[in-house]
């Protein structure tokens, strides 16, 4: 075996290293923030920890809800969740959906989308804890760090699953406002 040899100049080697010690810092970065959110409370008193960074506020979407016929599943239940912008963290929304799948397949989220009133788009993060098996009920939760109050509502919400054709879209999707907070607590549907 022959192994051939070229001298590369050294402001390749240097871009090569920062590129490898930027990747690097990001994974640290990263593990960090993994890492710290292990160590927050799950469930009630996960919700109840994050209001430490202000106040989180729900709205119950369902009966406005706009839902079309050609849609994979159907939302039962839909409530909206909104946390103003903090010194500390960024504003964000949410919203959790109760699906129910009269479909033959199981049904899991691969990525949702948030479209304004004028036609912006708003990229979600999306979780389920397990596929929506055929003729149950399942809850998917999508959201992101984003101030509600920038958002030209009502919205349509878009889920798309991974494995194949099957979508959902909702129309009339709205956020709770920061000022229904009040001093007691979240505001409340």
């Amino acid at each position: 075996m022959e192994v051939f040899r070229q001298p590369r100049p050294a402001d390749v080697l240097k871009k090569e290293k920062d590129e490898a010690q930027a990747e690097a810092r990001q994974c640290q970065e990263d593990k960090a923030r993994l890492l710290a959110e292990r160590k927050e409370p799950g469930g009630l008193m996960g919700a109840a920890w994050l209001e430490r960074k202000g106040k989180v506020a729900s709205k119950d979407i369902s009966r406005g809800l706009k839902q079309y016929p050609e849609n994979a599943l159907a939302a039962r239940e839909a409530k909206s969740y909104s946390q103003s912008k903090g010194e500390t963290h960024p504003g964000s929304m949410a919203v959790r959906l109760q699906l129910e799948n009269p479909g033959a397949e199981p049904w899991t989220v691969a990525g949702a989308v948030l479209k304004e009133a004028t036609g912006a788009e708003v990229e979600l993060s999306a979780w389920q804890e397990s596929a929506i098996a055929p003729g149950a009920l399942g809850f998917v939760v999508v959201g992101a760090e984003r101030e509600p109050g920038q958002l030209a509502c009502p919205c349509t919400l878009k889920l798309w699953e991974a494995q194949g054709p099957r979508t959902v879209t909702l129309g009339d999707v709205t956020f709770p406002a920061g000022e229904q907070t009040g001093k007691q607590g979240a505001a409340r549907e």
